[in-house]
């Protein structure tokens, strides 16, 4: 396993929670630097590794512990793949709204350590609004549980949010539980093309002030001009109505599957209030690439062409009070521009938390902000 030009010396592949925990303390205690690997979509994500000893795979950590249908919760190791459990869910016609970019292959633990979310976002939020509780192996061996299985079993300190898109740094996520959402009775895709930037952004606000906005909405720029597409979902009549509203043209749902597959080696991650979002989309380069969440305040940029580019645009979303992350890029990008930018208002508080929870430093060591 290789990340950023660093070679790991070896790996282990843990079949359960208790020798994952042990590998890392085992680790830790030789003063190892460990990357946790689940799917390996979103290695790209973070800077260059300062050490990269051992790449610990959550692989042969996929098995559903608990699914409850009639509680809608259900409880995972974190090596599952997305697509095997959104499969057995949808047996019971249930589903988890997670539909991440840079797909397939995400496993659940992967996209809690990087918190990646997609455009269902819009309706459903990410996964801290879903997410009920953890089990995490922490660099000293032990296993920690926060939150539980039920809903109703929440309480306390809400420790959870912590490890989402911590990338790993205060402990390797063994096992998730989650509420999960009956599918919708009825779906339709529909899609609208545009003439320029303006005439799409009206158009978008149209749509996310209808009586029944779309679950998801995706704002697309690409070679051939801008494009708007929209999941309507809810009741056969209600979705018909608001279609009928709307006047945009239906289109295959496989919009979605193939939008999910986005990525490319060198792309970018822009979330601002989205009130915000329109001025820094503005800001980018009249060929970039670009899918947006107007309502959501997240765009991702694909093929990004310059370090000058994308320092421009860092600093109109941090001028918005946001953030521009890279989420894959060469490693020379990210030394000269940095993965993450600017260090948040909270940083001193995520050195504290880090000095706590890893201590010597033994997970994923250079690759976050602290």
């Amino acid at each position: 396993m290789v990340v950023d030009g660093v070679e790991a010396r070896a790996s282990a592949r843990p079949a359960s929670a208790e020798e994952l925990a042990a590998a890392l303390a085992e680790a830790a205690a030789e003063g190892l630097a460990v990357i946790p690997v689940g799917g390996g979509r979103a290695l790209g994500m973070g800077d260059p590794p300062a050490r990269f000893d051992l790449a610990l795979y959550t692989s042969r950590l996929d098995r559903i512990v608990d699914f409850s249908p009639h509680d809608l919760t259900v409880t995972v190791e974190a090596g599952l793949p997305l697509e095997t459990l959104q499969a057995e869910l949808a047996k019971a016609r249930q589903f988890l709204p997670l539909d991440p970019f840079g797909g397939p292959g995400h496993t659940v633990g992967g996209l809690l350590a990087t918190g990646w979310s997609g455009p269902l976002r819009l309706r459903y939020g990410t996964a801290r609004d879903y997410l009920v509780g953890l089990r995490v192996a922490l660099p000293d061996g032990k296993l920690a549980r926060s939150g539980g299985r039920v809903v109703k079993n929440v309480s306390g300190y809400d420790l959870n949010k912590l490890h989402l898109g911590a990338l790993g740094t205060l402990g390797v996520i063994v096992e998730a539980s989650f509420k999960l959402f009956p599918k919708p009775l009825h779906e339709v895709t529909v899609r609208r093309e545009a003439e320029g930037f303006e005439e799409a952004w009206r158009e978008a606000e149209r749509a996310l002030s209808l009586a029944m906005p779309p679950v998801a909405l995706a704002l697309l720029k690409a070679d051939s001009g801008y494009s708007l597409v929209a999941r309507l979902a809810g009741s056969e009549e209600g979705v018909r109505r608001i279609q009928r509203e709307l006047g945009w043209a239906r289109t295959p749902f496989l919009f979605w599957v193939e939008l999910a597959e986005s990525g490319s080696r060198s792309w970018a991650r822009l979330a601002v209030r989205p009130q915000a979002l329109a001025a820094v989309l503005r800001s980018l380069p009249a060929r970039a690439r670009w899918v947006a969440q107007p309502g959501v305040g997240v765009a991702y940029w694909f093929s990004l062409e310059s370090a000058g580019a994308f320092r421009a645009a860092r600093v109109a979303a941090e001028a918005e009070g946001g953030s521009a992350v890279l989420l894959g890029a060469s490693t020379e990008l990210k030394r000269e521009v940095g993965a993450w930018g600017s260090p948040p208002a909270t940083i001193d508080l995520m050195r504290k938390l880090r000095a706590a929870f890893d201590p010597k430093c033994t997970i994923s060591p250079g690759r976050y902000l602290v």
